[in-house]
């Protein structure tokens, strides 16, 4: 890598960039700063981090005219935190260079930004919409603009920004020179560039680059599992300090719950936090007072936190681009970090797709254990002590432990306060044992749908039924012996035989009625044993509700019927004889294609809807 010295720039802006602590340009800076500086349009593809607001803001402030008070580069971000550290980073790298910023943007005070470019500023770093309010006001004016900058493009584009930006940049003067700065490079972009840019040199970094300080990899869990393992993530590594990244408002809240409830130093970011609760919250993290940011994808636009170590996927993002915008939040100016995925059965497919578009493979790892987690943490400790024997610090207890040591054992005394200290740190009985995730988890891990819809209940749950008592097969070679009790409707079976043939022997309680039954079923149905010719059987009942029995001969549609009614009153007995009457012979078949026309009835004269009649029924 160049240093800055060699990039060509003035001695004002290297003494501000040594006083950043900046010596060696990144990828980025050193193939943008010098086509910037011979006033060429750049189109830079770079992801979050890689030090691009440095690499268009130290040719602008080179080039900008310190005496003129107007605007002379309008650079537009997707949201107010990264608009408001573009102009910071303006601040800083200015130098003793006369050459003033300001950041615009919606929530905040629109009297003192009217007020500020009142008195005159050479650079605006503002967001979509607010800048375009300023302009439609006439409040700001893009004339004399000579740099126009779109930071995170890709991000503006997918907020729906893309027809703001055209009508500011439209606003500027043609002969311009124009950055383009974006993770990605969607369809649209490209369209913006050819556009308004004027033969653009295209920056882009090597994937293996751009990712080298990064390690990736994914954990196989189950959904229910993934704050456990968040847990040990952050036990095993003690100097954690990052964003854990969900695709829900709903996962932001329950997963800082949780670790609040667990004694862990988070919170949570989301769109329903407002804007002074936001400020307060990124200040906290960049102060580590809290250690873990919650935060959905919107909400974490913008958040530029160069010393993060870890960022982790609660979920996999819903656009596979975001990918790219949620590790570049770590491994920043030159620093290493670790993106680690929490990976479901069911995201194996959504995986192998952004590994397709990253153009590399994310390697998959043992979740840590809870034996691995205490040795670390031990071993932690216990280096830990021997810096503080050898720092000398803790002299002022030496006192203490005199009195301690006169009274018991070494061993005895260093062993309790362990304990007391430490206890419920090395206990492995804090951390729940978890699911192995198998081949076979994908189809139990896609959520319980009996909670999305009704769920048919078993058969031990809604009865037995005739229906239940089938084989599901028809075919042949299948004998079973099987006996069956239902307390719900009083029956019993005893079934043998082979095929579908079975001797079926039933009582009910609550028609009071039993009957003896021979069946036999083959692959055309089910049929009887039976007497005599055609449909002949003979059938005995008798039913202990009604007092009625009775004996039925059929013989094919004419039959003898015998009945005894035990009711109240006099007995009463009859014989009963009943025939078709029909000679089926004499039966003219029946065409093919016929059917029986449905009776019809005309309709009434008045073919108003019903609700309009208003006629009255006469009186009879």
């Amino acid at each position: 890598m160049k240093t800055f010295k060699e990039l060509g720039l003035s001695s004002t802006i290297l003494k501000a960039i040594e006083k950043k602590g900046y010596t060696t340009t990144t990828g980025i800076q050193e193939k943008t700063i010098p086509l910037l500086l011979e006033g060429k349009d750049v189109i830079g593809e770079s992801q979050t981090g890689s030090g691009k607001t440095a690499a268009f803001a130290l040719p602008i402030i080179e080039q900008v005219n310190p005496e003129s008070r107007n605007v002379q580069a309008i650079i537009l971000a997707p949201t107010r935190e990264l608009a408001m550290q573009v102009a910071k980073e303006f601040e800083t790298l200015r130098g003793d260079k006369n050459v003033y910023s300001l950041a615009v943007y919606g929530g905040s005070s629109m009297s003192e930004q009217l007020s500020q470019l009142k008195r005159g500023v050479q650079v605006i770093v503002g967001t979509p919409g607010r800048t375009l309010d300023l302009i439609k006001r006439r409040a700001l004016d893009l004339t004399h603009v000579k740099f126009a900058v779109l930071d995170e493009a890709d991000e503006m584009l997918n907020m729906g920004f893309i027809e703001d930006i055209e009508t500011i940049i439209g606003s500027t003067p043609k002969d311009k020179k124009m950055l383009l700065f974006s993770a990605t490079m969607p369809r649209a972009i490209i369209g913006i560039a050819k556009k308004f840019m004027r033969d653009p040199v295209h920056v882009k970094l090597e994937r293996h680059e751009a990712t080298l300080q990064i390690e990736e990899f994914y954990y196989n869990v189950m959904a229910k599992d993934k704050c456990q393992v968040i847990r040990r993530v952050v036990d095993m590594n003690d100097d954690f300090y990052g964003i854990i990244f969900c695709n829900t408002k709903a996962d932001v809240d329950s997963v800082t719950h949780q670790l609040l409830n667990s004694d862990y130093r988070a919170a949570a970011l989301h769109g329903d936090i407002s804007q002074p609760q936001r400020e307060k919250i990124l200040l906290q993290l960049r102060n580590k007072q809290i250690t873990i940011l919650v935060a959905t994808d919107v909400a974490a636009r913008g958040i530029d936190v160069n010393d993060l170590t870890h960022v982790v996927n609660f979920s996999l993002p819903q656009s596979p681009e975001n990918y790219t915008h949620r590790i570049g939040r770590t491994a920043r100016a030159g620093k290493k970090g670790i993106a680690i995925t929490l990976l479901t059965p069911s995201d194996k497919r959504k995986l192998k797709f952004i590994e397709r578009l990253i153009h590399r493979e994310i390697a998959g790892r043992e979740i840590p254990s809870t034996a691995e987690i205490v040795a670390t943490r031990k071993s932690k400790m216990i280096t830990k002590v021997h810096t503080l024997i050898e720092s000398g610090t803790s002299t002022q207890y030496e006192g203490f432990a005199e009195d301690l040591l006169a009274n018991h054992e070494p061993k005895l005394i260093i062993s309790t306060l362990l304990k007391e200290a430490f206890s419920g740190v090395l206990d492995e009985k804090r951390y729940q044992n978890l699911k192995t995730v198998t081949a076979n988890s994908e189809r139990s891990d896609r959520g319980d749908r009996k909670s999305f819809g009704r769920s048919r209940p078993s058969s031990r749950d809604r009865g037995l039924s005739d229906r239940d008592t089938r084989t599901k097969s028809r075919g042949s070679g299948r004998s079973y012996d099987r006996g069956e009790s239902s307390g719900d409707s009083g029956r019993s079976l005893d079934r043998k035989g082979p095929a579908r043939s079975f001797d079926r022997k039933e009582f009910s309680s609550s028609s009071g009625r039993s009957f003896e039954r021979k069946e036999s079923s083959g692959s055309s149905g089910r049929s009887f044993d039976r007497k005599g010719p055609a449909r002949t059987y003979e059938r005995k009942e008798s039913s202990g509700s009604s007092g009625r029995s009775f004996e039925r001969k059929d013989s094919g549609r004419s039959y003898e019927r015998k009945e005894s009614s035990g009711s109240s009153g006099p007995p009463r007995t009859y014989e009963r004889k009943e025939g078709s009457g029909r000679d089926e012979s004499k039966r003219s078949p029946k065409k093919e294609g016929s059917f029986k026309k449905k009776k019809t009835f005309d309709k009434p004269r008045d073919s108003k809807p019903f609700a309009k009649r208003t006629a009255v029924r006469p009186k009879r």
